[in-house]
């Protein structure tokens, strides 16, 4: 099974890279969905950021109030590390269990999208590892353009995040995302060339069909042994 990571920076365009994958008929693992279901109201997720930052971050209906708490976070760094050391727990397992399912279900190839790879250090588990990017003053712009938020808002948010520069220093495959969408898509194209050839060996016996050939080769082995020693 081949894990291919892909992560990025904020409004580098890396979900809609994730979209393109899953047009293409590919698994995706989305992180931020995983962070959100953690959220929700009565999981421990919750229990446990409403215990460390207070009712003032609910909605009347009891869930969190996202962009109260990205806010908070954004612009208090220990604030941050403080909510991913609350949440990197469930998120993780919850990944896990994403990926788990799709091997059940015999996907040969699956999508990580994980903004924070590298920081989460789950980059270990992913072999591409792909980073979306774009220089500094695109992704300010397209930040403000898609929030309608202020220079310094949107500076915060980008300042949050490892930069863009140490992601792509890390990276297996860029994906530079400077250019028009038709740009991307071209780029794209060239990557999944890449990313879809043949599975090493390794990656043949860590898929499902791998582990199956590898189950039915020991029960063949065993029953072959019990047969030679059954004539001795």
């Amino acid at each position: 099974m081949r894990i291919i990571g892909l992560t990025g920076g904020i409004a580098t365009g890396k979900s809609t890279v994730s979209n393109l994958f899953k047009a293409n008929g590919f698994p995706v693992v989305d992180a931020d969905v995983i962070a959100r279901d953690v959220l929700k109201k009565g999981t421990g997720g919750w229990r446990k950021v409403v215990a460390a930052f207070g009712d003032d971050i609910l909605l009347e209906n009891g869930e969190v109030d996202r962009p109260k708490l990205g806010q908070i976070v954004f612009t208090d760094p220990s604030k941050r590390q403080l909510l991913n050391r609350l949440l990197s727990s469930y998120i993780s397992y919850g990944i896990l269990w994403e990926v788990f399912k799709l091997w059940i279900k015999g996907y040969k190839i699956i999508i990580l999208d994980v903004p924070l790879l590298f920081e989460a250090k789950m980059d270990t588990w992913t072999n591409p590892t792909i980073v979306v990017y774009i220089d500094p003053e695109t992704q300010l712009q397209r930040l403000m353009t898609r929030d309608r938020t202020s220079t310094q808002d949107a500076q915060n948010r980008i300042n949050a995040q490892m930069p863009l520069d140490e992601k792509r220093s890390r990276a297996d495959i860029v994906i530079d995302n400077n250019g028009s969408l038709e740009d991307l898509n071209e780029n794209f194209r060239k990557v999944l060339n890449q990313v879809t050839k043949p599975l090493t060996w390794t990656e043949f016996w860590l898929s499902r069909q791998g582990a199956i050939v590898a189950i039915v080769s020991i029960f063949s082995g065993v029953f072959g042994c019990k047969k030679l020693l059954a004539r001795l």
